[in-house]
């Protein structure tokens, strides 16, 4: 058992692709955690999704001793889709690294996470990585520290995690600056959950960080949310794989084995403690999913297997949410809730490359609150779920606060992309050539390819990070596609009412170069309600029913022409429109 005073608890926060795997790394090279027989690159990120993208997902603590101290690390993610994963490390944690790339300088999520440690109360040691680059601006990015975050000069570190320079610089500062954790050893047992897994021969593991008294194999745990009781068969901690020991202590971060069967019994966030009495640690929000896509499997057949490789994923990954659906276009398929489009797409190569699947997407879409005439309030993912208008009072759209970190000499073209998607400046602040933009915008707006274009607009300078900020009332109407006066459930959606004219002149014109050529003259029509606001028509295949004719009267000719335009007439009440399976892709498929 560790003494309190000798246990440093950090995380390392940076900008996604900003170092944090490979200097994870050299500290676990440095401190002797793993040999270096068992070493690879980024030993932390086990997927190979991980690996291959050079992106961390799920965060990984390890605990190293060095010169007679613990150093509990718990990795974290970069990207945006998982900073609620960052959250949850911070909150087990005294300390961060926060990490800047000496060749890109401060982004968007290093200030992100900046805040986020800062407004927990954790000591930032700053620290710059990549010295060993040649392009690498260290006196540009030493003047950035200090002008935005107001770091001075002397307090910053300079480090190579491919080199291992200046890391045992980093090891001494992290034991002289980082507060130990601070809990009472004695009295009634509590701790955070921060994660949770499942493992097929062991059952829920509750990842923790102890804040009082003493946890041991046999302990019986509440749950404080909903009070239920748990037990603890073992404990043990990450070194950084899972390794046993007698107890977890106050101030430690390691693992409990519990006899739960369901990972989704334990909720992340929540306080484990030995009285139902006790109170609650300041936990974080649950995670809420805020963009569904509809999976089908190309393959009818496949869709057992869809369900039980969506289970087994739910199994690691707490925020995934899955419903059954059907769709007249693809059959049956499920309607699965992400955190973002990066977590969307990991889920789906995980689905595709571990289960082998084929699977169709399609077009992401945001959860909206109705609040309906009787005051009654539900929340839809789907276009279609949408009540009739008389039902509806009021509809609320999801809304983020999103940052956006540019050159100055991109501001317009990036001013002009927010604007045009909705977007309400709230802030703008000058960084030396770099401007710093805060903008409410609704999260509708962020998951059709805003990303890319943001790219396009600062020819890839620009970085983004955004909070999910709540539900706002909004002018939205439920747009329908009528091909050939039937309307097409699975081609529904809902749209800003300023936009309705653009987006359903869009739709038609797309669906009128797909939907083949029949008989009959097809109209394909966008409406609101009654009203219609955009239509195109596929014209009909007209055989030359005059070509026998090698001459005579007019009258001859009209007859014939007269008779066929009756049998069209006749064929276009009772045809029935084929509708390609493309057609629908056109307008669903995430592009």
């Amino acid at each position: 058992m560790a003494s309190m005073e000798n246990i440093r608890n950090f995380a390392i926060i940076a900008h996604v692709d900003h170092g944090k795997s490979t200097l994870a790394d050299r500290l676990l090279e440095l401190t002797h955690t793993v040999s270096p027989r068992q070493m690879h690159d980024q030993l932390l990120d086990s997927n190979p999704i991980e690996r291959e993208r050079g992106i961390t997902i799920k965060l990984a603590p390890v605990r190293m001793n060095y010169k007679g101290y613990i150093l509990n690390l718990i990795d974290t993610p970069g990207h945006v889709d998982f900073s609620y994963e960052v959250s949850r490390s911070l909150a087990a944690c005294e300390g961060a690294v926060l990490l800047v790339d000496a060749t890109q300088g401060i982004q968007a999520q290093t200030l992100a996470h900046y805040y986020q440690a800062k407004k927990l109360g954790l000591t930032i040691l700053p620290v710059i990585n990549k010295i060993d680059i040649a392009t690498g601006d260290i006196s540009g990015a030493i003047s950035q520290i200090h002008e935005i975050l107001g770091f001075q000069p002397s307090e910053i570190l300079q480090v190579s995690g491919k080199t291992g320079q200046g890391v045992p610089e980093l090891l001494e500062h992290i034991i002289r600056h980082i507060p130990a954790p601070k809990g009472n050893t004695l009295g009634e047992s509590r701790a955070l959950v921060f994660n949770s897994n499942f493992d097929p021969h062991l059952g829920v593991l509750a990842w923790v960080r102890v804040v009082d008294g003493k946890i041991s194999p046999k302990d019986q745990l509440f749950m404080l949310s909903n009070s239920r009781e748990l037990s603890v068969i073992e404990t043990g901690f990450f070194i950084p794989h899972r390794s046993p020991s007698p107890s977890l202590s106050a101030g430690e971060v390691g693992f409990l084995v519990t006899n739960l069967h369901d990972v989704s019994d334990l909720w992340v966030g929540d306080t484990l403690s030995s009285s139902p009495t006790s109170a609650a640690l300041p936990g974080y929000q649950a995670v809420k999913p805020v963009v569904f896509i509809s999976f089908y499997p190309t393959a009818g057949e496949e869709i057992n297997t869809l369900r039980d490789a969506l289970h087994k994923l739910k199994l690691v990954d707490s925020a995934l949410e899955f419903t059954s659906e059907f769709s007249p276009a693809l059959g049956n398929g499920f309607r699965v809730g992400f955190l973002g489009l990066l977590h969307a797409d990991v889920v789906q190569e995980r689905l595709e490359r571990e289960f082998g699947l084929s699977l169709i997407a399609a077009a992401p879409s945001v959860r909206y609150r109705i609040i309906k005439t009787d005051n009654s309030e539900i929340y839809i993912s789907k276009p279609g779920d949408l009540p009739d208008p008389s039902y509806i009072r009021e509809i609320h759209e999801p809304m983020i606060k999103l940052s956006v970190f540019t050159p100055s000499t991109y501001l317009g073209s990036v001013i002009q992309l927010c604007e045009g998607a909705r977007g309400s400046m709230v802030d703008m602040q000058y960084h030396g050539t770099m401007v710093y933009l805060i903008y409410s915008l609704p999260l509708a707006e962020l998951i059709h390819q805003f990303y890319d274009r943001l790219k396009s607009a600062s020819q890839g300078f620009a970085t983004l990070d955004y909070d999910f900020t709540g539900y706002v009332s909004a002018d939205l109407v439920r747009l329908d596609i009528l091909i050939g006066g039937i309307k097409v459930e699975a081609l529904t959606q809902i749209v800003p009412r300023s936009q309705m004219n653009s987006i359903g002149k869009h739709t038609v014109e797309t669906l009128r170069n797909i939907i083949p050529r029949h008989q009959f003259e097809v109209s394909i029509q966008a409406a609101v309600g009654s009203h219609v606001v955009a239509r195109e028509d596929v014209k009909a295949y007209r055989k030359d029913v005059i070509a026998k004719l090698s001459g005579g009267d007019q009258t001859r000719k009209d007859k014939l022409l007269k008779k066929q335009k009756a049998g069209k007439a006749r064929l276009k009440r009772i045809g029935r429109v084929d509708i390609p399976q493309e057609a629908f892709l056109a307008v669903l498929k995430v592009e």
